[in-house]
């Protein structure tokens, strides 16, 4: 069976973006030469679940979308058609996750954000966690964890220090 993992950077408060769908803060670590290990995380992934929110915001960064050799979903509630491997996603978020993990494949990379996180956590759909702690309290903002989830028990795999002072955390969620 495949893996559900979430890869995720956070403030230290919990915060995944500040007022406003803020994203400084992630500016603090963002460097030329690390990626935190994000490009070997994203070769074990060839699909990707997100929140059309955080879709619109990478497409706002004048980039080219940075998953088009994954089969791609976008939880939004309008309908559009897909293009190519992505694929705008309007049903059942719980339903679909748990086709994809009896498919053959690679892990299921989960990119964001709080709406989608929580739905999959409230179902108890995350294998993995993998949380970039960044050095700052922002107070404010679209929080990580919502308070209606339920308690889970997680297993630390690793831990990792970066010269950046961003912290990563890699769990393995306990059913």
């Amino acid at each position: 069976m495949r893996k559900l993992v979430l890869y995720i950077s956070s403030s230290l408060d919990g915060y995944i973006a500040g007022p406003n769908d803020d994203l400084s803060f992630l500016s603090r670590v963002q460097t030329e030469v690390e990626d935190y290990g994000y490009h070997e995380f994203t070769n074990t992934t060839d699909t990707v679940i997100m929140g059309n929110r955080t879709y619109n915001w990478i497409l706002s960064q004048n980039v080219e979308f940075p998953h088009q050799d994954k089969t791609s979903y976008i939880v939004t509630r309008k309908t559009r058609q897909s293009i190519g491997n992505l694929h705008f996603y309007t049903g059942d978020l719980s339903k679909l996750v748990r086709t994809l993990k009896k498919e053959e494949g690679k892990s299921i990379f989960c990119d964001g954000g709080s709406f989608v996180v929580n739905e999959l956590l409230k179902a108890k759909l995350f294998d993995e966690l993998i949380i970039s702690v960044i050095s700052a309290i922002l107070g404010k903002g679209t929080k990580l964890f919502k308070d209606e989830i339920p308690g889970q028990n997680l297993e630390l795999l690793s831990s990792k220090r970066f010269d950046s002072g961003l912290v990563q955390l890699h769990y393995r969620i306990m059913y």
